[in-house]
């Protein structure tokens, strides 16, 4: 067989396999994967820390009253919502017997007076006779006997009016006795506020709460006129927090009406709630007055800013691989390739690139889908999306 004749047979079927073996590898080979990419450019980046477990907006002023002594509700001047003034009286408890005593002692007072009057006169009418018969001894018509009898009278008399008004002292005693007992059975208003909750109605019996045993109180008053937010922190994050940082506020209940704030104080002891949850209490200062339609026991969340940063490069913050490293698309050659960077100030949402990037650069945002690894094949998904 010649050569011309071996390749008119040989070589169609070898362009064949060629071509078979071409479509093979083309239908099979990995597809490009549709990548998001994000152009880095400049703004402001945050560092900022937020509460662990949700906050709570609480009173400035809040007491939880409850009388000393235990007994039946007589007098109950209020009902939950009430608005009251300092000094309102709230709650009475039956004391009909402590003011039965102080009645009695306010009728040994008035006769501890009447015999103030009795003695005390008898004790001038004495001393002016004693003055008398000094005068008398003096110009010899009595004798001195006389004399020292009527100055010993006078001296008698004299003591007998000091006891007689150190028995007012001690019947006024009385009577302050009686109403400081009768104050143990009485609830006043100690600020101008709302109250919260009554525990007991009109005749029921009231009992206080012996230490240790926790018993709900008679009264919850709040003065809801000033409210600030108490929020838990990471143990970890407390040394970065300071007095007067700035603060986002944001509440359930109004999710769309976020509110600005100050730190207020931070609190200087750690909270061991579980043994893998230490945090530390921080307190909020709304900006603005925060009343109206805030309620006490609303749940809060804070961001506290610790720091800003104007007008750096920045990327999204998921679109960090672990170890500051960014995936970008080398348009060259269509694949994915890892850049490593050095980053910055951060927050959940951005991060500020300090080396490794420059600004108008594109990097892959979508590292969450199927394929996107060092080395694949890639295109553009869709077109930047610019951030607000």
């Amino acid at each position: 067989m010649n050569t011309s004749t071996f390749l008119r047979r040989v070589l169609p079927a070898l362009l064949i396999v060629a071509i078979a073996v071409g479509v093979f590898f083309w239908t099979t080979r990995a597809k490009p994967v549709n990548v998001v990419l994000k152009t880095v450019d400049r703004g402001n980046v945050e560092s900022t820390v937020v509460n662990t477990r949700a906050g709570t907006v609480e009173a400035c002023l809040r007491t939880k009253l409850s009388t000393i002594m235990g007994g039946r509700i007589e007098f109950l001047g209020v009902k939950e919502g009430d608005k009251v003034k300092k000094g309102q009286l709230l709650l009475k408890l039956w004391n009909d017997d402590q003011k039965a005593q102080q009645t009695l002692a306010e009728a040994q007072r008035a006769s501890a007076v009447q015999r103030v009057k009795e003695v005390c006169t008898t004790a001038a009418s004495s001393l002016r006779e004693a003055e008398r018969q000094t005068s008398l001894r003096g110009r010899g018509f009595v004798s001195e006997a006389k004399e020292d009898s009527a100055r010993s009278e006078a001296d008698a008399r004299s003591a007998a009016c000091n006891t007689a008004r150190a028995d007012i002292v001690q019947a006024d005693a009385r009577i302050n006795v009686t109403k400081v007992e009768q104050g143990r059975m009485t609830l006043y208003a100690p600020f101008d506020g709302t109250v919260a909750k009554i525990v007991g109605e009109l005749g029921e019996y009231s009992t206080p709460s012996p230490p240790g045993v926790p018993t709900p109180p008679a009264i919850d008053l709040i003065d809801d006129s000033c409210l600030y937010i108490n929020a838990p922190m990471d143990e970890v994050d407390a040394p970065k927090i300071k007095a007067g940082l700035p603060v986002r506020v944001s509440l359930d209940a109004m999710p769309k009406k976020p509110l600005k704030g100050k730190v207020r104080r931070v609190a200087p002891y750690v909270v061991a709630v579980e043994k893998q949850a230490r945090t530390v209490d921080v307190e909020v200062d709304f900006e603005m007055p925060a009343t109206g339609n805030l309620l006490v026991g609303y749940s809060a969340d804070v961001e506290i800013v610790l720091d800003t940063r104007t007008n750096v490069l920045r990327v999204p913050t998921a679109a960090l691989i672990e170890g500051g490293r960014v995936m970008v698309l080398n348009l060259d050659t269509g694949k994915l390739e890892e850049r490593k960077v050095k980053t910055g100030t951060a927050n959940w949402e951005f991060t500020e690139i300090v080396e490794g990037l420059t600004e108008g650069e594109r990097i892959v945002t979508s590292l969450e889908r199927e394929g996107v690894k060092v080395g694949a094949r890639a295109t553009a998904a869709t077109a930047d999306e610019k951030s607000k």
